[in-house]
């Protein structure tokens, strides 16, 4: 029997309150017919008994107390899935806005996702290539794993984000694809142009999912998009046996959102007025990556948030850093330099790579450079902050040997272009190029044989042959 409840009883911004409700349950679809034939849909967000509020997805302008029809429909909110989707641009309620028509699914999948069991998670390995020095050689990405980007407001994190959407790949050994879903929260319009329009160009885009929500479309759009997102990515890599890099920005416009919902239900604000349940809602979203055992696909996640006035400790990034496995870090100053991407090597780090470079995954050397160059690099900065009280002329021999290594480490290593596409090999040899501009006895964290094998002498000699014009 299908019961439609006539009127609301309290309209309080974008959230109707309806009396008498029976056999209604949390986060169920209700349809809001209004009087002149339009329908607008919504979600049960709070309970009280035979209470229910609704929020409603388009707003509850025209919306009064007496003209509205709504309907339970049974269900929560759905995404339609299929293999189709990948190419595929969405707004951030997963209608498509590509001119291509409604998908066809084979599948309604609940965004919410199902829970997935601790006991049958197979801990992260291999890992994911994207071509940036800095990431793939001292934060690597590893299959499975979610590895936050915090940047700050107005810094090259869009850019990186399309460069990462453009050249990340896996090694493809068992013949499984590997697909990006990317989900753009609370953005403007030009920005939104220029991710579309990058993937076009770069003919990415058909590997590519894309939802998209800007910034002048309701909040409630905006706390959908990123599960609409993972729910796709779920899809593809559990039920499609794809390998799956999910992309969100900004998570700072999904947290305000949230802020903003909290605020209108009434509920008691936490440390600066965001909800007490921030951490269990990130949770939620962030820990729907990883491998299932039985399954051949895989869930990795980048999400990208900027940082209020660069402090890392403020509720977002701080929350974000206890459910993530690592961290890459921009820094303002090196952009300041003309540096990108403006990685700062030295809080940034990636609490699963032990496990998935190496032998048989990168090169075996690999964790052994990256030892060295983050050791090689804090000294830099200790050899900077003596500089800077005595000056750099007053250095040790060994000290000015670090602020040269320093300033070729950022150059060329930190340092690439948007389209500098480097191979894991190239990144590695690159590295102990730069190294071997330090004398060898300052190479502490490298075994000797492998210190042998790949320390270039006389580094100096060979630079200026190179440099000198024929």
């Amino acid at each position: 029997m299908i019961i439609d409840y006539v009127g609301v009883k309290e309209i309080n911004g974008s959230l109707i309150v309806i009396d008498g409700v029976k056999d209604a349950f949390f986060d169920e679809v209700v349809d809001i017919r209004l009087d002149d034939g339009t329908v607008r849909r919504g979600r049960i967000v709070t309970m009280e008994g035979e209470r229910v509020v609704v929020q409603v997805f388009q707003g509850t302008r025209s919306i009064s107390l007496s003209n509205t029809r709504t309907r339970l429909t049974g269900h929560p909110m759905e995404v339609s899935l299929s293999s189709e989707v990948v190419g595929r641009v969405f707004n951030g309620a997963g209608e498509p806005i590509d001119g291509f028509g409604d998908v066809f699914p084979d599948k309604k999948y609940d965004i919410n996702g199902s829970p997935i069991n601790p006991v049958s998670r197979i801990y992260p390995q291999n890992y994911i290539n994207t071509g940036i020095s800095t990431i793939d050689t001292l934060m690597t990405l590893i299959r499975g794993q979610k590895l936050p980007i915090f940047s700050g407001s107005g810094m090259s994190h869009n850019e990186l984000a399309v460069q990462i959407v453009r050249q990340a790949k896996i090694a493809d050994t068992a013949g499984q694809g590997f697909v990006v879903v990317f989900a753009a929260m609370g953005v403007k319009n030009d920005v939104a142009d220029y991710f579309r329009r990058s993937f076009e160009e770069s003919g990415v885009l058909q590997r590519v999912v894309m939802f998209l929500n800007l910034a002048n479309d309701p909040i409630i759009e905006r706390i959908l998009t990123p599960r609409c997102a993972l729910a796709t990515a779920e899809y593809l890599a559990f039920e499609q046996n794809k390998h799956v890099l999910v992309i969100m920005t900004d998570m700072t416009s999904y947290a305000e959102a949230l802020r903003e919902f909290s605020t209108s239900k009434g509920e008691i604000p936490g440390r600066k007025g965001f909800p007490g349940y921030m951490y269990s809602d990130l949770a939620s979203l962030y820990e729907r990556a990883g491998m299932v055992k039985g399954k051949q696909g895989s869930v990795t996640q980048i999400p990208i948030l900027t940082m209020p006035n660069d402090d890392i400790t403020h509720p977002i990034p701080d929350l974000t850093g206890y459910i993530t496995e690592g961290q890459i870090v921009l820094d303002r100053s090196l952009q300041a330099q003309g540096i990108y991407p403006p990685v700062s090597v030295l809080p940034s780090l990636s609490r699963l790579m032990k496990d998935g470079i190496g032998k048989g995954f990168t090169r075996e050397d690999h964790q052994a450079i990256a030892n060295q160059l983050f050791a090689s690099y804090a000294k830099v900065m200790d050899a900077r902050s003596l500089s800077s009280v005595i000056g750099e002329e007053e250095l040790s021999a060994v000290d000015k040997k670090y602020i040269q290594f320093g300033r070729l480490f950022e150059q060329r290593f930190v340092k690439q272009g948007k389209n500098d596409n480097r191979t894991i090999e190239q990144s590695l040899d690159l590295g102990w190029e730069l190294l071997s501009h330090l004398p060898k006895s300052e190479l502490d964290r490298v075994d000797d044989e492998t210190l042998n094998a790949h320390y270039i002498d006389n580094i100096e000699e060979r630079d200026a042959r190179k440099n000198t014009p024929v």
